[in-house]
Protein backbone atom coordinates (compact mmCIF):
# COMPACT_ATOMS: atom_id res chain seq x y z
CA UNK A 1 0.00 0.00 0.00
CA UNK A 2 1.30 3.12 -1.10
CA UNK A 3 2.13 5.72 1.80
CA UNK A 4 -0.03 9.39 2.47
CA UNK A 5 0.81 12.35 0.40
CA UNK A 6 2.46 14.85 2.13
CA UNK A 7 3.98 18.09 1.41
CA UNK A 8 6.24 18.05 -1.65
CA UNK A 9 9.54 19.37 -0.54
CA UNK A 10 11.74 17.69 -2.82
CA UNK A 11 15.07 20.04 -2.94
CA UNK A 12 15.35 19.65 1.27
CA UNK A 13 17.69 17.00 0.85
CA UNK A 14 20.25 19.53 -0.61
CA UNK A 15 20.81 21.19 2.90
CA UNK A 16 20.26 18.28 4.77
CA UNK A 17 23.34 16.60 7.11
CA UNK A 18 24.54 13.62 4.40
CA UNK A 19 23.56 15.34 1.20
CA UNK A 20 25.76 13.67 -0.45
CA UNK A 21 24.27 10.10 0.36
CA UNK A 22 21.20 11.12 -0.55
CA UNK A 23 22.12 12.43 -4.12
CA UNK A 24 23.95 8.98 -4.74
CA UNK A 25 20.68 7.25 -3.85
CA UNK A 26 18.52 9.96 -5.72
CA UNK A 27 21.22 9.09 -8.89
CA UNK A 28 20.91 5.58 -8.68
CA UNK A 29 17.15 5.74 -9.02
CA UNK A 30 17.40 7.74 -11.94
CA UNK A 31 19.86 5.59 -13.53
CA UNK A 32 17.74 2.92 -13.54
CA UNK A 33 15.00 4.82 -15.04
CA UNK A 34 17.37 5.04 -18.32
CA UNK A 35 17.74 1.70 -18.50
CA UNK A 36 13.49 1.41 -18.42
CA UNK A 37 13.82 0.09 -14.23
CA UNK A 38 11.41 1.99 -12.51
CA UNK A 39 11.19 0.07 -9.08
CA UNK A 40 14.03 -0.71 -7.23
CA UNK A 41 13.97 -2.73 -3.68
CA UNK A 42 16.38 -1.58 -0.62
CA UNK A 43 19.06 -4.18 -1.30
CA UNK A 44 19.07 -3.30 -5.68
CA UNK A 45 19.92 0.36 -4.14
CA UNK A 46 22.64 -1.16 -1.98
CA UNK A 47 24.17 -2.95 -5.26
CA UNK A 48 24.21 0.19 -7.02
CA UNK A 49 25.88 2.07 -4.40
CA UNK A 50 28.42 -0.83 -3.51
CA UNK A 51 27.03 -0.85 -0.19
CA UNK A 52 25.91 -2.45 2.56
CA UNK A 53 21.41 -2.86 2.83
CA UNK A 54 21.87 -1.35 6.55
CA UNK A 55 20.11 0.65 8.83
CA UNK A 56 21.55 3.86 7.48
CA UNK A 57 20.39 3.21 4.09
CA UNK A 58 16.79 2.19 4.99
CA UNK A 59 16.19 5.57 7.35
CA UNK A 60 17.69 7.46 3.78
CA UNK A 61 14.96 5.88 2.03
CA UNK A 62 12.36 6.27 3.98
CA UNK A 63 13.23 10.12 4.73
CA UNK A 64 13.40 10.67 0.77
CA UNK A 65 9.70 9.07 0.93
CA UNK A 66 8.86 12.08 3.35
CA UNK A 67 10.33 14.60 1.52
CA UNK A 68 8.64 13.45 -1.39
CA UNK A 69 11.18 12.17 -3.80
CA UNK A 70 10.23 8.74 -3.48
CA UNK A 71 7.59 6.50 -3.15
CA UNK A 72 7.04 3.52 -1.64
CA UNK A 73 4.80 -0.04 -2.25
CA UNK A 74 4.19 -2.52 -0.25
CA UNK A 75 6.59 -5.71 -1.98
CA UNK A 76 4.14 -8.63 -1.88
CA UNK A 77 6.14 -10.25 -4.98
CA UNK A 78 8.30 -12.11 -2.32
CA UNK A 79 5.86 -13.23 0.30
CA UNK A 80 5.87 -16.68 1.07
CA UNK A 81 4.11 -16.83 4.30
CA UNK A 82 2.11 -14.94 6.83
CA UNK A 83 4.92 -13.73 8.69
CA UNK A 84 6.80 -12.10 5.20
CA UNK A 85 3.40 -10.47 4.48
CA UNK A 86 3.48 -7.93 7.94
CA UNK A 87 7.43 -7.92 7.77
CA UNK A 88 7.84 -4.60 5.93
CA UNK A 89 9.26 -5.19 2.28
CA UNK A 90 9.29 -2.01 -0.27
CA UNK A 91 9.49 -1.25 -3.63
CA UNK A 92 10.44 2.38 -4.37
CA UNK A 93 10.23 4.28 -7.43
CA UNK A 94 10.55 8.04 -7.93
CA UNK A 95 7.45 10.23 -7.99
CA UNK A 96 6.83 12.88 -10.18
CA UNK A 97 8.14 15.61 -7.90
CA UNK A 98 11.20 13.03 -7.11
CA UNK A 99 11.68 12.99 -11.30
CA UNK A 100 11.10 16.71 -11.95
CA UNK A 101 13.86 18.00 -9.05
CA UNK A 102 16.56 15.15 -10.67
CA UNK A 103 15.89 16.65 -13.73
CA UNK A 104 16.65 20.25 -12.66
CA UNK A 105 19.50 19.41 -10.54
CA UNK A 106 20.80 17.66 -13.37
CA UNK A 107 20.22 20.57 -15.65
CA UNK A 108 21.76 23.12 -13.00
CA UNK A 109 24.70 20.91 -12.68
CA UNK A 110 25.25 20.74 -16.78
CA UNK A 111 24.79 24.47 -16.95
CA UNK A 112 27.35 25.47 -14.15
CA UNK A 113 29.86 22.94 -14.89
CA UNK A 114 30.25 22.85 -18.50
CA UNK A 115 33.50 23.57 -19.89
CA UNK A 116 31.94 23.28 -23.92
CA UNK A 117 33.73 22.41 -26.61
CA UNK A 118 34.67 23.58 -30.39
CA UNK A 119 32.76 21.19 -32.36
CA UNK A 120 34.38 20.32 -35.42
CA UNK A 121 32.71 17.66 -36.26
CA UNK A 122 29.50 20.03 -36.05
CA UNK A 123 30.58 22.09 -38.47
CA UNK A 124 30.94 19.13 -40.94
CA UNK A 125 27.29 18.42 -39.92
CA UNK A 126 26.48 21.73 -41.02
CA UNK A 127 27.48 21.73 -44.25
CA UNK A 128 26.36 18.01 -44.83
CA UNK A 129 22.86 19.20 -44.16
CA UNK A 130 22.45 22.23 -46.08
CA UNK A 131 24.55 20.74 -49.26
CA UNK A 132 21.13 18.29 -48.62
CA UNK A 133 19.13 20.98 -48.09
CA UNK A 134 20.27 22.73 -51.61
CA UNK A 135 19.95 19.86 -53.72
CA UNK A 136 16.02 19.79 -52.27
CA UNK A 137 15.71 23.35 -52.81
CA UNK A 138 16.42 22.83 -56.54
CA UNK A 139 13.59 20.63 -57.09
CA UNK A 140 10.17 21.97 -58.31
CA UNK A 141 8.02 19.69 -55.95
CA UNK A 142 10.91 19.43 -52.95
CA UNK A 143 10.00 16.82 -50.19
CA UNK A 144 7.70 18.27 -47.04
CA UNK A 145 9.12 15.61 -44.49
CA UNK A 146 12.07 15.49 -45.71
CA UNK A 147 12.78 19.13 -45.63
CA UNK A 148 11.57 19.64 -42.07
CA UNK A 149 13.48 16.96 -40.75
CA UNK A 150 16.77 17.96 -42.57
CA UNK A 151 15.64 21.84 -41.15
CA UNK A 152 15.15 19.95 -37.75
CA UNK A 153 18.62 18.51 -37.82
CA UNK A 154 20.37 21.49 -39.07
CA UNK A 155 18.64 23.83 -35.93
CA UNK A 156 19.92 20.76 -33.30
CA UNK A 157 23.79 20.82 -34.65
CA UNK A 158 24.12 24.57 -34.98
CA UNK A 159 22.44 25.01 -31.59
CA UNK A 160 24.77 22.76 -29.95
CA UNK A 161 27.75 24.68 -31.98
CA UNK A 162 26.67 27.77 -30.52
CA UNK A 163 25.63 26.75 -27.40
CA UNK A 164 29.25 24.65 -27.24
CA UNK A 165 31.51 27.14 -28.53
CA UNK A 166 30.02 30.22 -26.01
CA UNK A 167 30.44 27.71 -22.69
CA UNK A 168 34.24 26.69 -24.11
CA UNK A 169 34.87 31.00 -24.00
CA UNK A 170 34.06 31.29 -20.94
CA UNK A 171 35.49 28.27 -19.48
CA UNK A 172 38.50 29.19 -21.13
CA UNK A 173 38.39 32.57 -19.82
CA UNK A 174 38.22 31.01 -16.29
CA UNK A 175 41.44 29.06 -17.56
CA UNK A 176 43.50 31.90 -18.49
CA UNK A 177 42.36 33.83 -15.12
CA UNK A 178 43.98 30.86 -13.62
CA UNK A 179 46.76 31.95 -11.07
CA UNK A 180 47.20 29.01 -8.38
CA UNK A 181 47.03 25.56 -8.67
CA UNK A 182 48.82 22.95 -10.60
CA UNK A 183 51.18 25.31 -12.48
CA UNK A 184 52.40 22.10 -14.49
CA UNK A 185 49.61 20.69 -14.84
CA UNK A 186 48.14 24.08 -16.29
CA UNK A 187 51.42 23.97 -18.45
CA UNK A 188 50.97 20.79 -20.17
CA UNK A 189 47.20 21.17 -20.20
CA UNK A 190 47.99 24.15 -22.52
CA UNK A 191 49.92 22.71 -24.47
CA UNK A 192 46.99 20.88 -25.47
CA UNK A 193 44.71 23.47 -25.85
CA UNK A 194 46.75 25.53 -28.03
CA UNK A 195 46.67 22.32 -30.35
CA UNK A 196 43.08 21.98 -29.92
CA UNK A 197 42.08 25.41 -30.55
CA UNK A 198 44.54 25.55 -33.76
CA UNK A 199 43.17 22.75 -35.27
CA UNK A 200 39.61 24.29 -35.00
CA UNK A 201 40.56 27.97 -36.03
CA UNK A 202 41.78 25.80 -39.42
CA UNK A 203 38.47 23.59 -39.46
CA UNK A 204 36.07 27.00 -38.99
CA UNK A 205 38.37 28.34 -41.66
CA UNK A 206 37.82 26.01 -44.16
CA UNK A 207 34.00 24.56 -43.20
CA UNK A 208 32.97 28.07 -42.39
CA UNK A 209 33.97 29.28 -46.45
CA UNK A 210 31.40 26.17 -47.23
CA UNK A 211 28.45 26.47 -45.62
CA UNK A 212 28.78 30.42 -46.12
CA UNK A 213 28.21 29.94 -49.95
CA UNK A 214 25.92 27.08 -49.51
CA UNK A 215 23.99 29.33 -47.48
CA UNK A 216 23.90 31.45 -50.81
CA UNK A 217 23.06 29.29 -52.95
CA UNK A 218 20.09 27.88 -50.58
CA UNK A 219 18.78 31.47 -50.92
CA UNK A 220 19.19 31.91 -54.36
CA UNK A 221 16.66 28.98 -54.68
CA UNK A 222 14.28 30.88 -52.60
CA UNK A 223 15.23 28.94 -48.65
CA UNK A 224 12.06 30.25 -47.66
CA UNK A 225 9.99 28.18 -49.37
CA UNK A 226 11.82 25.34 -47.52
CA UNK A 227 10.88 26.96 -44.41
CA UNK A 228 7.07 27.70 -45.48
CA UNK A 229 6.94 23.50 -45.66
CA UNK A 230 8.55 22.75 -41.84
CA UNK A 231 5.90 25.60 -41.18
CA UNK A 232 3.12 23.83 -42.70
CA UNK A 233 4.51 20.49 -40.98
CA UNK A 234 4.40 22.12 -37.75
CA UNK A 235 1.50 23.69 -38.07
CA UNK A 236 -0.35 20.42 -38.39
CA UNK A 237 0.07 19.29 -35.22
CA UNK A 238 -0.55 22.39 -33.77
CA UNK A 239 -3.86 22.37 -34.48
CA UNK A 240 -6.81 19.75 -34.94
CA UNK A 241 -7.68 19.12 -38.94
CA UNK A 242 -11.23 20.80 -39.32
CA UNK A 243 -12.61 23.21 -41.57
CA UNK A 244 -13.71 25.58 -38.29
CA UNK A 245 -9.81 25.68 -37.27
CA UNK A 246 -8.85 27.43 -40.68
CA UNK A 247 -7.84 30.28 -39.13
CA UNK A 248 -6.11 28.86 -36.08
CA UNK A 249 -3.62 26.97 -38.69
CA UNK A 250 -3.11 29.79 -40.44
CA UNK A 251 -1.76 31.36 -37.08
CA UNK A 252 0.34 28.04 -36.15
CA UNK A 253 1.78 28.54 -39.70
CA UNK A 254 2.75 31.50 -39.06
CA UNK A 255 4.31 31.41 -36.25
CA UNK A 256 6.04 28.59 -37.06
CA UNK A 257 7.01 30.19 -39.84
CA UNK A 258 8.91 33.07 -38.31
CA UNK A 259 10.38 31.17 -35.63
CA UNK A 260 12.34 29.21 -38.74
CA UNK A 261 13.22 32.72 -40.17
CA UNK A 262 14.54 33.95 -37.43
CA UNK A 263 16.99 30.80 -37.17
CA UNK A 264 17.92 31.12 -40.68
CA UNK A 265 19.10 34.82 -39.73
CA UNK A 266 20.82 33.28 -37.06
CA UNK A 267 22.32 30.80 -39.01
CA UNK A 268 23.15 33.52 -41.50
CA UNK A 269 25.05 35.61 -38.93
CA UNK A 270 26.95 33.11 -37.47
CA UNK A 271 28.72 32.50 -41.10
CA UNK A 272 28.15 35.32 -43.00
CA UNK A 273 29.45 39.03 -42.31
CA UNK A 274 27.33 41.91 -43.19
CA UNK A 275 29.61 45.07 -43.20
CA UNK A 276 32.90 45.48 -41.71
CA UNK A 277 31.17 46.81 -38.48
CA UNK A 278 28.96 44.49 -38.47
CA UNK A 279 31.70 40.77 -38.58
CA UNK A 280 30.00 37.09 -38.63
CA UNK A 281 30.23 35.04 -35.18
CA UNK A 282 32.26 32.61 -37.14
CA UNK A 283 34.69 35.51 -37.67
CA UNK A 284 34.50 36.82 -34.17
CA UNK A 285 34.97 33.19 -32.71
CA UNK A 286 38.17 32.83 -34.68
CA UNK A 287 39.37 36.74 -33.70
CA UNK A 288 38.74 35.31 -29.98
CA UNK A 289 40.03 32.01 -29.77
CA UNK A 290 43.34 33.53 -31.63
CA UNK A 291 43.67 36.34 -28.69
CA UNK A 292 43.02 33.07 -26.42
CA UNK A 293 46.10 31.49 -27.52
CA UNK A 294 48.17 34.38 -26.71
CA UNK A 295 46.52 35.05 -23.90
CA UNK A 296 47.79 31.57 -22.96
CA UNK A 297 51.25 32.42 -23.92
CA UNK A 298 51.26 35.31 -21.73
CA UNK A 299 49.90 33.74 -18.56
CA UNK A 300 52.41 30.78 -18.96
CA UNK A 301 55.00 33.54 -18.86
CA UNK A 302 54.00 34.86 -16.07
CA UNK A 303 53.61 31.34 -13.89
CA UNK A 304 57.02 30.62 -14.83
CA UNK A 305 58.51 33.85 -13.86
CA UNK A 306 56.74 33.33 -10.32
CA UNK A 307 58.14 29.94 -10.25
CA UNK A 308 61.41 30.83 -10.82
CA UNK A 309 60.85 33.33 -7.87
CA UNK A 310 63.86 36.13 -6.99
CA UNK A 311 67.29 35.86 -8.58
CA UNK A 312 70.32 37.64 -6.79
CA UNK A 313 73.52 38.40 -7.74
CA UNK A 314 75.47 35.10 -6.46
CA UNK A 315 73.43 33.11 -8.48
CA UNK A 316 73.98 34.83 -11.77
CA UNK A 317 76.85 34.45 -11.25
CA UNK A 318 76.81 30.92 -10.62
CA UNK A 319 74.69 30.32 -13.59
CA UNK A 320 77.64 32.64 -15.41
CA UNK A 321 80.45 30.33 -13.97
CA UNK A 322 78.28 27.35 -15.08
CA UNK A 323 78.47 28.58 -18.68
CA UNK A 324 81.93 29.65 -18.74
CA UNK A 325 82.83 25.85 -17.49
CA UNK A 326 79.86 24.59 -20.71
CA UNK A 327 81.86 26.79 -23.41
CA UNK A 328 82.84 24.52 -26.39
CA UNK A 329 85.94 26.64 -26.88
CA UNK A 330 88.28 29.77 -26.18
CA UNK A 331 86.80 31.63 -28.65
CA UNK A 332 82.84 30.96 -27.21
CA UNK A 333 83.87 31.85 -23.86
CA UNK A 334 85.32 35.41 -25.29
CA UNK A 335 81.93 35.78 -26.79
CA UNK A 336 80.13 35.09 -23.66
CA UNK A 337 82.56 37.33 -21.99
CA UNK A 338 81.55 40.25 -24.20
CA UNK A 339 77.94 39.52 -23.91
CA UNK A 340 77.96 39.61 -19.89
CA UNK A 341 80.33 42.56 -19.14
CA UNK A 342 80.02 44.84 -22.13
CA UNK A 343 83.78 45.60 -22.54
CA UNK A 344 83.72 47.21 -25.58
CA UNK A 345 84.81 50.48 -26.77
CA UNK A 346 82.20 53.47 -25.92
CA UNK A 347 80.95 55.61 -28.56
CA UNK A 348 80.38 58.45 -26.39
CA UNK A 349 83.65 58.36 -24.90
CA UNK A 350 85.56 61.64 -25.84
CA UNK A 351 89.38 61.17 -26.14
CA UNK A 352 91.97 62.47 -27.97
CA UNK A 353 92.89 62.72 -32.08
CA UNK A 354 96.63 61.39 -30.67
CA UNK A 355 95.08 58.41 -29.14
CA UNK A 356 92.31 57.80 -31.96
CA UNK A 357 95.55 57.68 -34.07
CA UNK A 358 97.60 55.33 -32.37
CA UNK A 359 94.85 52.70 -32.18
CA UNK A 360 94.14 53.03 -35.70
CA UNK A 361 97.06 50.96 -35.73
CA UNK A 362 95.82 48.27 -33.10
CA UNK A 363 94.79 45.18 -34.40
CA UNK A 364 91.69 43.46 -33.00
CA UNK A 365 93.57 40.07 -30.76
CA UNK A 366 95.69 42.40 -28.88
CA UNK A 367 95.85 42.44 -25.27
CA UNK A 368 94.56 45.23 -22.90
CA UNK A 369 98.16 45.41 -21.21
CA UNK A 370 100.16 45.68 -24.43
CA UNK A 371 97.22 48.46 -26.30
CA UNK A 372 98.17 51.80 -26.14
CA UNK A 373 96.73 53.83 -23.33
CA UNK A 374 93.20 55.67 -24.10
CA UNK A 375 93.70 59.24 -22.57
CA UNK A 376 90.41 60.99 -21.54
CA UNK A 377 90.41 64.29 -20.71
CA UNK A 378 91.03 65.09 -16.46
CA UNK A 379 87.83 67.22 -16.88
CA UNK A 380 85.91 64.39 -18.46
CA UNK A 381 87.21 62.07 -15.59
CA UNK A 382 86.51 64.53 -12.75
CA UNK A 383 83.15 65.33 -13.33
CA UNK A 384 82.11 62.90 -16.05
CA UNK A 385 81.27 65.38 -18.36
CA UNK A 386 83.62 67.18 -21.07
CA UNK A 387 83.31 71.15 -22.65
CA UNK A 388 85.69 71.81 -25.24
CA UNK A 389 86.91 75.37 -24.81
CA UNK A 390 86.75 78.20 -27.33
CA UNK A 391 83.73 78.98 -29.30
CA UNK A 392 81.53 76.65 -30.90
CA UNK A 393 81.79 75.31 -34.55
CA UNK A 394 79.92 77.04 -37.13
CA UNK A 395 76.74 76.17 -38.68
CA UNK A 396 77.63 73.61 -41.60
CA UNK A 397 75.48 75.94 -44.76
CA UNK A 398 74.47 72.71 -46.60
CA UNK A 399 72.22 74.74 -49.17
CA UNK A 400 74.52 74.28 -51.84
CA UNK A 401 74.57 70.43 -51.40
CA UNK A 402 70.43 70.55 -51.34
CA UNK A 403 70.30 72.44 -54.46
CA UNK A 404 73.14 69.82 -56.19
CA UNK A 405 70.73 66.69 -54.63
CA UNK A 406 67.47 68.15 -56.26
CA UNK A 407 69.01 68.79 -59.32
CA UNK A 408 70.36 65.46 -59.19
CA UNK A 409 66.69 63.95 -58.62
CA UNK A 410 65.38 65.92 -61.59
CA UNK A 411 67.76 64.85 -63.46
CA UNK A 412 67.25 61.40 -62.68
CA UNK A 413 63.44 61.62 -63.12
CA UNK A 414 63.79 63.10 -66.59
CA UNK A 415 65.73 60.69 -67.78
CA UNK A 416 63.95 57.80 -66.36
CA UNK A 417 60.77 59.50 -68.24
CA UNK A 418 62.22 59.75 -71.26
CA UNK A 419 63.38 56.06 -70.97
CA UNK A 420 59.88 54.82 -70.63
CA UNK A 421 58.39 56.94 -73.55
CA UNK A 422 61.13 55.16 -75.66
CA UNK A 423 60.03 51.90 -74.26
CA UNK A 424 56.64 52.19 -74.48
CA UNK A 425 55.13 50.26 -77.20
CA UNK A 426 51.77 51.63 -78.29
CA UNK A 427 50.63 48.06 -79.17
CA UNK A 428 51.79 44.57 -79.40
CA UNK A 429 55.19 43.91 -81.34
CA UNK A 430 57.43 41.24 -82.07
CA UNK A 431 60.90 41.12 -79.87
CA UNK A 432 62.39 41.37 -83.17
CA UNK A 433 61.29 44.43 -84.12
CA UNK A 434 62.63 47.08 -81.13
CA UNK A 435 65.39 48.72 -82.14
CA UNK A 436 68.78 49.22 -80.48
CA UNK A 437 68.26 50.43 -76.73
CA UNK A 438 70.52 52.91 -75.33
CA UNK A 439 72.18 51.64 -71.96
CA UNK A 440 69.27 53.24 -69.25
CA UNK A 441 66.56 52.04 -71.97
CA UNK A 442 67.97 48.63 -71.80
CA UNK A 443 68.20 48.55 -68.23
CA UNK A 444 64.39 49.55 -67.79
CA UNK A 445 63.88 46.41 -70.12
CA UNK A 446 65.91 44.37 -68.68
CA UNK A 447 63.69 45.22 -65.18
CA UNK A 448 60.54 44.86 -66.89
CA UNK A 449 61.60 41.24 -68.68
CA UNK A 450 62.37 40.14 -65.42
CA UNK A 451 59.09 41.22 -63.89
CA UNK A 452 57.15 39.18 -66.43
CA UNK A 453 59.23 36.25 -66.43
CA UNK A 454 58.97 35.72 -62.70
CA UNK A 455 55.60 36.45 -62.50
CA UNK A 456 54.86 33.59 -65.70
CA UNK A 457 54.17 29.79 -63.87
CA UNK A 458 55.51 27.15 -65.29
CA UNK A 459 53.41 25.74 -68.52
CA UNK A 460 52.11 29.42 -69.44
CA UNK A 461 52.98 31.40 -72.28
CA UNK A 462 51.55 34.36 -71.33
CA UNK A 463 51.47 36.69 -68.68
CA UNK A 464 50.44 40.29 -67.76
CA UNK A 465 52.24 41.99 -64.69
CA UNK A 466 53.61 45.85 -63.34
CA UNK A 467 56.77 46.93 -62.65
CA UNK A 468 57.55 46.92 -58.77
CA UNK A 469 57.17 51.21 -58.67
CA UNK A 470 53.61 50.46 -60.62
CA UNK A 471 54.34 53.06 -63.42
CA UNK A 472 54.38 50.49 -66.45
CA UNK A 473 52.88 47.20 -67.29
CA UNK A 474 54.47 44.64 -69.46
CA UNK A 475 52.06 41.88 -71.54
CA UNK A 476 54.36 38.96 -73.03
CA UNK A 477 53.58 36.09 -74.79
CA UNK A 478 55.22 33.54 -76.56
CA UNK A 479 55.70 33.10 -80.11
CA UNK A 480 55.52 29.32 -81.06
CA UNK A 481 58.33 28.18 -83.22
CA UNK A 482 59.00 31.96 -83.22
CA UNK A 483 63.10 31.07 -83.01
CA UNK A 484 65.96 33.19 -81.56
CA UNK A 485 66.15 36.97 -81.60
CA UNK A 486 68.50 39.50 -80.86
CA UNK A 487 68.47 42.78 -79.53
CA UNK A 488 71.83 45.00 -79.48
CA UNK A 489 72.90 47.16 -76.85
CA UNK A 490 75.75 49.21 -76.23
CA UNK A 491 76.37 47.52 -73.56
CA UNK A 492 76.03 44.35 -75.43
CA UNK A 493 73.44 41.74 -77.50
CA UNK A 494 70.72 40.33 -75.96
CA UNK A 495 69.26 36.78 -77.29
CA UNK A 496 66.46 34.63 -76.40
CA UNK A 497 63.07 33.11 -77.98
CA UNK A 498 60.77 34.85 -79.85
CA UNK A 499 57.98 36.76 -77.79
CA UNK A 500 54.74 39.32 -78.33
CA UNK A 501 55.28 42.26 -76.25
CA UNK A 502 53.30 45.16 -75.17
CA UNK A 503 54.16 47.45 -72.47
CA UNK A 504 52.04 50.32 -71.37
CA UNK A 505 53.26 53.50 -69.72
CA UNK A 506 50.68 53.78 -66.76
CA UNK A 507 52.03 57.09 -65.71
CA UNK A 508 51.10 58.75 -68.74
CA UNK A 509 47.65 60.88 -67.85
CA UNK A 510 47.85 60.26 -64.32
Amino acid sequence: MAFPSQEHQPFAHLSAPNAAFYRGILRAFARAKERFIVHLRPEDVAAELRRDNDDALAQALDKLREWGNLRADADTGRVTSVEDFHRKRYLFQLTHAGQAAEQAISFYEDAIGKRGALQSVALGDIAEQLQSLAVLARDADPDLARAHLLLLSLSDRFSSLADNAQAFMASLRRAIDFSDGDVAGFIAYKERLIDYINRFIADLANSGARIATLLGELEKFDHDRLLRLAARREAADAVPDEEEAAEAYVKAEEAAFASWSNRWRGLRDWFISTGADRPSQARLLRQAAITAIKQLIDTVGLLNERRSGRSDRSADFRALARWFAEAPDEAAAHRLWRAAFGLTPARHLTVTAATLEEWREVEGGVPWREAPPIRISPQLRRTGSYERRGKPNKVTDRSQARRLLVEQAEREASETAAARAALRTDGPVLLSELNSLDPRVFRLFLGLLGDALAARRPGETEVKTVSADGSMEIRLMLVPDGGEVEIHTEDGVLTGPEHVIDITDLTVGA
